[in-house]
């Protein structure tokens, strides 16, 4: 049965990616008991403990690990990262049929161009995410919120019905006709905090700092002069809503790329930085700064991308 509006139908949703962002909608979803979620996930898991700004709570979760045993479903939610996007595709493979849509809860933009090529017969529905998703333990994700929105989503028919499947989450949904300008507003605020927070090894408190703040402000300008080439309409102080906004995050969040970096993994450099600096080239606007970000940022993932790969390999 596929949710295609408001109303009382139940639907198969899979959740595909169970870190911070997946865990904290797969366990919405599975507290509001209105459908019914499975995830899909490396590890057996049949339990989540969510620390949600209204108090923790927890849920049962019927847990996949191995693709082969998924059948089709009324929506996949997927919250890999953006750089892992094709390791989706096993999945994928399995999960999408016709009646199937994708919601894409990831960083970056373009998500259609991202993802479109692993879907099927399947529609993506891009997001824009505004949460801050922590994976505490195996079992265990912290939700933090920042501004007035949670998710942000399109004003069509998709974008409607994924409001329906999130009705009861308590996730405060923004409906929007102009995605693409909120999707750069978003890089925006990656662009800063992600790469400052990686380089520096600290949280969002080191944002906070005057010369860091300065420095911010510096790259938010190049990053908001090739949006507008892109055909985001980004206002002339952008940049300074932009910091403003990312103030709004307590000191004690991180973000995507430090989590990974105290990890020892890769991460999504090329769907943050790289996205400013490869439209920067496409339109002619110079980047000299998130250029060198990204030189030093792809040097630290490769790096621990290929030591991960030694560790299996050993």
């Amino acid at each position: 049965m596929s949710t295609t509006g408001p109303g009382d139908e139940r639907a198969n949703v899979a959740v595909v990616g169970l870190g911070g962002i997946g865990g904290v909608v797969a366990g919405l979803l599975g507290r509001a008991g209105r459908h019914d979620i499975v995830a899909c996930v490396r590890r057996p898991l049949d339990r989540l403990t969510v620390e949600h700004p209204d108090g923790a709570f927890d849920v049962a979760l019927r847990g996949l690990v191995e693709p082969a045993a998924a059948n089709p479903v009324d929506w996949v939610i997927l919250c890999t990262k953006a750089h892992e996007t094709a390791s989706a595709a096993p999945w994928l493979a399995r999960l999408c049929a016709t009646r199937t849509r994708i919601a894409v809860l990831q960083n970056g933009i373009h998500p259609v161009r991202r993802v479109g090529p692993f879907a099927g017969p399947a529609r993506v529905v891009p997001t824009v995410v505004y949460y801050n998703g922590e994976r505490l333990a195996s079992a265990g994700v912290r939700m933090r919120r920042a501004g007035p929105w949670d998710l942000a989503i399109g004003d069509d028919g998709d974008g409607r019905a994924l409001a329906a499947l999130l009705d009861g989450t308590g996730l405060r949904l923004l409906i929007t006709p102009d995605l693409a300008t909120l999707a750069w507003k978003k890089l925006l605020l990656n662009v800063t905090a992600n790469p400052i927070t990686a380089l520096t090894m600290q949280r969002q408190s080191v944002l906070r700092r005057d010369d860091v703040r300065a420095l911010c402000l510096a790259v938010l300008e190049e990053a908001a002069a090739v949006g507008r080439a892109d055909g985001a309409d980004l206002a002339a102080d952008e940049p300074v809503r932009a910091f403003a906004y990312l103030m709004n995050y307590p000191p004690e969040a991180g973000t995507s790329m430090y989590y990974d970096r105290l990890a020892g993994r890769g991460f999504e450099v090329d769907a943050l930085t790289g996205a400013v600096v490869a439209a920067g080239e496409r339109h002619g606007v110079p980047t000299p700064l998130n250029r060198a970000f990204l030189a030093l940022l792809r040097a630290i993932s490769d790096a621990a991308s290929n030591a991960g790969v030694t560790r299996a390999a050993g």
